[in-house]
């Protein structure tokens, strides 16, 4: 009875863990245009749909410049929809947004 029930969390958390990683994609260090996916303000968090079809997952740091027509603006500026350019820097298996640039 104990195996089975072992049997049965593992092949429910298989899946579990796999949703989890949420399908984003690591990248190289670099620049990318793409759009906004979905924007989750309260972890300062912005999930970017890359031109080239990838989907990178973007936590912002102090350090992390957001413009739009060349000027500083706010987190809230940032849309669901919204053309974007973000360069990025690859650490380990975190991406850090350099600099977030509202296209649009």
């Amino acid at each position: 009875m104990k195996n089975s029930k072992l049997l049965f969390m593992f092949l429910f958390l298989i899946p579990f863990l796999y949703s989890c990683q949420g399908g984003t994609d690591v990248v190289e260090s670099g620049t990318y245009q793409g759009t906004i996916k979905e924007v989750e303000p309260a972890k300062t968090e912005i999930y970017v749909n890359t031109d080239d079809g990838k989907t990178l997952e973007l936590y912002f740091t102090e350090a992390t410049t957001l413009t739009h027509n060349g000027e500083t603006v706010p987190f809230e500026h940032l849309k669901q929809g919204a053309r974007v350019e973000v360069e990025v820097e690859k650490v380990g298996q975190r991406l850090d947004p350099k600099a977030v640039r509202i296209l649009e």
